[in-house]
């Protein structure tokens, strides 16, 4: 039932930083995964990076994996990745009982391609950093703000994160419009994805969102004063829909990014909503593939949403979302995982989760929470098994679950204890009980209860009209009896 799947946190994917013996992937018959198949769905950084997590965690693969990896670094800018894959190969081939060739066997250094692609980043380099010179001397703004997202965007693609995200930010000195704004705020967050920095996705999430407002106001505007001025123009529904498109493609964006640092804070609810509302793949641009494939998608959302909605909203949300429908299409065992939640039948639930266990811990998204969803799936199909029963028998529920009695029974103290159900356990008959309640003394104590309630308001609406009448009494006028402050109000 139970696999071994590594428990490590996001780390930047400039330097590979692992000095424990990881937690390997096991990948066999029973836990399949096609690796070339897998990795086809990425292009350029996440590419590696992923190959790279899959070096560092699954033996079996990474030799293949180190050979994908070098071909794609190949189509980068940045050698030092060659030194990034070197080190996971080789940390994985340590913790590895098994002798793996080492990563010099596998692929020699392409060194003048190494070194010719240095003196290109070099020449590029200084040609963007004399243009944005030449641009900061003439004082104009919009020259600037690009100059310095050209160097951002240079920095981003020969992996120096922090210098390409200064640059980021320094150009919103000189954005003059909620568009360039936007465009800042983007390119933000698809390097903040890359190096996995989840902590700062909501900051910029929110002011891409106060951006596109703006921008998207003023789009409005601007196509209304062109349909108004010239009416031989496309009719202005149109040129609303347009505008409507646009915000549609860069909302889902948001909402993707969002999801992305929910699922790194462990709130699997949020995330799962913000999967599930994702617009259609082709919103998410040049996104999809760079950042994330539509099979993640489907994973994501579902694990997510199996871990923390219920039942009714699972079966709207998920198989009655028509847009979602597309993304599960790509990972077809994720719908079959839903269906089989959806009619009881857990034991095809646990099977699917462990026999695709190793896809789920070789993403680099995932992977560190695949412990815990896996647990709180398991924990909700045994919660749910059991709430239609005053009492059963654990030999029972070890053949709907797939589990022996032994671990039925300590699967059921576990969720006694932590309040998931209410009952108790016959250990020497192996019975579950539910608890048994008294409605009729549920019922009165909630009457007793709120009459209590009652008899306190009145209480406090009482000394709050004693209180008012002392301070009548105090404010009475010289020469006035205290008693007679009533009849002077009532006079006046």
């Amino acid at each position: 039932m139970d696999v071994d799947i590594p428990e490590e946190t996001a780390q930047s994917s400039t330097q590979y930083r692992d000095s424990r013996r990881p937690n390997l992937v096991i990948v066999d018959d029973q836990h399949p995964f096609d690796l070339d198949g897998y990795i086809a769905n990425y292009t350029g950084r996440t590419a590696i990076d992923r190959l790279i997590h899959i070096i560092s965690t699954c033996p079996t693969l990474a030799p293949e994996a180190f050979q994908l990896a070098v071909q794609h670094i190949h189509q980068s800018r940045d050698p030092s990745l060659y030194q990034q894959v070197m080190s996971a190969y080789d940390h994985v081939s340590s913790a590895s009982d098994a002798p793996l060739p080492t990563g010099m066997d596998l692929a020699s250094i392409d060194t003048k391609w190494a070194d010719e692609m240095m003196a290109k980043n070099q020449a590029e380099r200084s040609k963007l950093e004399v243009e944005l010179k030449t641009y900061s001397n003439n004082m104009i703004k919009e020259s600037i703000r690009m100059g310095h997202r050209d160097l951002g965007d240079f920095y981003r693609s020969v992996g120096e994160y922090p210098t390409a995200l200064k640059h980021y930010t320094k150009s919103r000195e000189f954005c003059t419009t909620s568009q360039h704004v936007l465009e800042m705020c983007l390119s933000v967050l698809e390097l903040l994805i890359e190096q996995r920095n989840y902590s700062h996705l909501p900051t910029y999430v929110f002011k891409a969102d106060a951006a596109l407002d703006a921008a998207s106001a003023a789009a409005t505007n601007a196509k209304e004063g062109e349909a108004a001025t010239a009416p031989a123009a496309a009719p202005l529904l149109n040129k609303r829909k347009a505008v409507s498109e646009d915000r549609e493609r860069v909302q889902s964006k948001l909402d993707f990014a969002t999801a992305l640092a929910s699922l790194a804070s462990g709130n699997y609810q949020k995330a799962a909503h913000s999967f599930l509302k994702l617009g259609p793949a082709k919103d998410l641009g040049d996104w999809m593939g760079r950042l994330i494939a539509p099979g993640d998608i489907a994973v994501y959302g579902v694990l997510c949403a199996l871990a923390s909605l219920k039942r009714s909203a699972l079966k709207t949300e998920i198989l009655e979302n028509s847009t979602f429908g597309v993304y599960i299409e790509q990972e077809p065992y994720v719908r079959e995982l839903v269906e089989a939640y959806l009619s009881s039948n857990f034991k095809t639930v646990l099977e699917l989760l462990n026999r695709y266990s190793s896809r789920h811990s070789l993403d680099i998204y995932l992977t560190s929470h695949v412990v815990e969803l896996t647990n709180m799936i398991r924990n909700w199909a045994v919660v749910l098994y059991f709430q239609p029963f005053a009492s059963i028998k654990l030999d029972r529920m070890s053949g709907a679950f797939g589990w022996t009695v032994e671990e039925v029974e300590e699967q059921v103290v576990n969720l006694i204890q932590s309040g998931s159900i209410h009952g108790r356990v016959d250990s020497q008959n192996k019975i579950l009980y539910a608890k048994q309640t008294d409605y009729r003394a549920e019922l009165f104590a909630r009457a007793i209860k709120a009459g209590r309630d009652i008899q306190s308001t009145n209480r406090k609406v009482l000394l709050r009209m004693r209180l008012q009448q002392a301070d009548l009494t105090i404010k009475a006028p010289k020469g006035y009896a205290a008693s007679s402050m009533a009849d002077l109000m009532q006079g006046d």
